[in-house]
């Protein structure tokens, strides 16, 4: 675990720069962490982030596919939007644990 300032804010992060509490989370965060990535956020970004953290605190286990027919985003769209690592970087930047099928 690591303290990291992100956004003006102190958040505790994983080794892999996940956050260790979704409630820190915001737009301001995720715009942040985006831009590290060397990504720009646009609305289509938020709706697929603000998607995967519903299914996130519902307990889903996420992957590419499930994200792929949730109506959000084909997976050809999500691989578009967060090229290098779709899943990985969404996951990420949403503010949500590391998904299990990521390495």
């Amino acid at each position: 675990m690591a303290e990291k300032t992100i956004a003006g804010k102190q958040i505790n992060v994983t080794d892999d720069g996940y956050l260790e509490d979704m409630s820190q989370w915001n737009e301001d965060v995720a715009k942040e962490i985006a831009n590290e990535i060397g990504i720009e956020l646009t609305d289509k970004h938020f709706e697929v982030l603000n998607y995967l953290r519903e299914k996130s605190a519902a307990g889903e286990a996420l992957s590419i596919r499930s994200v792929g027919k949730s109506g959000v985003v084909d997976i050809k769209g999500l691989y578009k939007l967060f090229p290098k690592g779709p899943l990985k970087f969404s996951s990420k930047i949403a503010g949500i644990p590391k998904p299990t099928s990521c390495v």
